[in-house]
């Protein structure tokens, strides 16, 4: 269902908005911040905020402080690196609800920008508490969700709050990021460009159960690595010697490629080989799907690159989700690398990236900026790509 984004508001000025961004930053032991990218990843929808006359009320999460005040998680730094990007003052309240934040909000002035202090500082936040949603919300006429990447939660900034300000008769919207997100994945999965392929990876198939159920229906083809491909394989006879398996999963893997019989489900027919999963490993190519004895597999092997990659070529729409791979070791990245530039080669395509480790991925391979769309949510967009409603993106207003 179509939600209303800020680009569908047509007079906010001097109204408070409540923003709820994703500003889960890495930090050094020095508190310094490592990666700012979803910082400026939120730049469109606080200008559009601040040349509308806004006054902006930000609210995010950083880390799992688990309902404890921890100065090391802290979003102080954020609020000065924000202020840094944007070129303009970022004021910061060291509490998200109570006195402070109340009286700091009564004296904001059109253009102004708040940052509240870490919404995890409150178990209550997690634990979607109406008092505390209500606490929240009390100083807000509008609300913006721009942090796809917690839209999976159902906590007190996510679904509670705006809530709360929907049925007083305030407007609930996406930001552009979140509006970004929803038209490529939702897109996507609604009406793809053809043939769609979907290439899944990672380590488990118990996270990707949901999701390849559901693409199964979707997708013109599905691509498998990583060491998830191992547990299918092992369930198919094939020899997977000491490589990670989920021996309680089999049955499950054995449903799933019945439920493949007739479709595109490509399991790797050759892997890199090792004898320990760590970096300075013997290592070599196996003739076939079976893995030695002795051995784990800890990549895709040509052949099944040089497959994958003919499926890639001929896509209009590709989703990726999950390495080939432990890419993170040098000798073991040459096949979800290889994925990567076969993915952003792909001009005619419309490429869509499912964050968390392909979005690392399609970077460390140098590509990130010849993909059409990387998404900033791990865990929503593998809830996304399993047909599920996000509960950050039920709670705002329907078109």
């Amino acid at each position: 269902m179509a939600k209303f984004s800020i680009n569908d508001l047509k007079d906010f000025r001097n109204q408070r908005v409540l923003v709820r961004v994703d500003y889960n930053v890495p930090l050094d032991e020095n508190g310094a911040i490592t990666d700012d990218k979803r910082i400026k990843a939120t730049v469109p929808t606080l200008d559009h905020l601040v040349k509308g006359g806004a006054k902006v009320i930000l609210c995010s999460h950083l880390d799992r402080p688990k309902g404890k005040r921890d100065p090391k998680q802290s979003l102080r730094p954020v609020a000065q690196r924000l202020a840094e990007i944007l070129g303009r003052p970022v004021a910061f309240v060291d509490d998200c609800i109570g006195d402070k934040v109340d009286k700091t909000i009564s004296i904001m002035q059109p253009g102004d920008i708040v940052l509240l202090e870490n919404l995890r500082f409150y178990a209550e936040e997690e634990k979607n508490d109406p008092a505390f949603a209500a606490k929240l919300a009390q100083n807000a006429d509008l609300y913006v969700n721009d942090a796809f990447g917690s839209a999976h939660r159902a906590h007190a900034s996510t679904e509670g709050a705006p809530r709360i300000i929907q049925k007083r008769g305030g407007n609930c919207v996406a930001g552009l990021l979140m509006e970004k997100e929803l038209a490529y994945l939702g897109g996507a999965l609604s009406s793809p460009a053809r043939p769609f392929v979907c290439i899944l990876g990672g380590a488990k198939v118990s996270d990707k159960i949901a999701v390849i159920e559901h693409l199964l229906t979707q997708a013109d083809a599905i691509l498998i690595g990583g060491a998830m491909a191992y547990t299918f394989l092992k369930t198919q006879g094939f020899g997977v010697g000491k490589s990670l398996v989920e021996n309680d999963k089999l049955d499950l893997a054995k449903s799933l490629l019945d439920k493949a019989k007739g479709k595109k489900f490509l399991l790797p027919s050759d892997h890199i080989q090792a004898t320990k999963p760590e970096a300075g490993a013997t290592t070599r190519v196996t003739d076939g799907p079976s893995i030695e004895d002795g051995w784990c597999g800890v990549d895709i092997g040509p052949q099944t690159i040089a497959r994958y990659n003919k499926e890639i070529a001929a896509a209009r729409t590709i989703v990726w989700n999950g390495p080939m791979g432990i890419f993170e070791i040098p000798e073991y990245s040459k096949g979800t690398f290889e994925v990567a530039k076969a993915v952003a080669a792909n001009k005619a395509a419309t490429s869509i990236i499912g964050g968390g480790d392909s979005a690392k991925a399609v970077k460390k391979a140098g590509v990130d900026k010849q993909i059409t769309f990387v998404s900033t949510g791990g865990g929503a967009s593998l809830e996304f790509l399993e047909g599920k409603e996000l509960p950050g993106v039920a709670a705002l207003s329907d078109k």
